[in-house]
């Protein structure tokens, strides 16, 4: 448990402990206040909701024409599906997001430039989740660690590129980190069984990485939204 509430809340109190040591505590105000606004563009909702929704959808969908079966919706009803996205916004992912988005990436962008500073957030990001695989109870002892990176990575990009189209509303980080989170009971593509390839993960976090991929491309195209 310790390990899990260090893994959810540890991003985000670092940022606070780092900008309170660093900027002073008057800046700590100001940072989480940059949290509050949600105006975003209709497109930005809009794209949150069906992207991550279609690359749940494809990866629990496509592998049925190959004979693997279509995994059972985790959730007991769809209809708890927007109290559940709420608490993977705010509890269950999404706040991680005050200290990737809404502190570090800045600076590593800044540092080692739009590609390289993702790649080395989304391995940091992978990496900060290994305790997890190591918790017997835990959805990610059945996931293959490197699909994983490649997801992370990908999400990386994709949060990087929604950050700027929704021009610097941190807050778009959260909720599209927890609306990934949301769909997967949804859309399962995770076998919780040993020495099975995981063909519903892999096909999800590689579609994540083309997401992403295409997301950064485009990012001189985003002023439009």
């Amino acid at each position: 448990m310790s390990a899990i509430i260090l893994g959810a809340f540890g991003p985000a109190m670092g940022a606070l402990f780092s900008i309170r040591t660093l900027q002073g505590k008057s800046a700590v105000k100001p940072f989480l206040k940059s949290f509050l606004s949600v105006d975003f563009s209709w497109k930005i909702w809009v794209t949150i909701i069906t992207v991550l929704g279609l690359v749940n959808f494809l990866a629990w969908y496509l592998p049925g024409f190959f004979g693997y079966e279509r995994l059972p919706m985790l959730l007991p009803t769809i209809y708890i599906f927007p109290i559940y996205l709420l608490l993977m916004i705010f509890l269950g992912g999404g706040q991680e997001e005050v200290g990737w988005r809404g502190y570090i990436m800045p600076y590593l962008e800044s540092k080692f430039g739009l590609w390289y500073g993702n790649i080395l957030l989304g391995i940091i990001w992978a990496f900060w989740h290994v305790p997890l695989w190591f918790i017997s109870d835990s959805f990610q002892i059945y996931m293959p660690f490197a699909a994983f990176l490649i997801g992370c990575i990908g999400l990386s990009f994709f949060l990087s590129w929604l950050i700027k189209a929704s021009k610097h509303k941190p807050m778009s980080a959260l909720v599209a980190h927890g609306t990934s989170n949301a769909f997967m009971p949804v859309f399962p593509s995770v076998v919780m069984a040993n020495d099975v390839f995981q063909l519903n993960f892999w096909i999800l976090e590689l579609l994540i990485l083309g997401i992403g991929i295409i997301a950064l491309l485009s990012i001189k195209t985003t002023n439009d939204l």
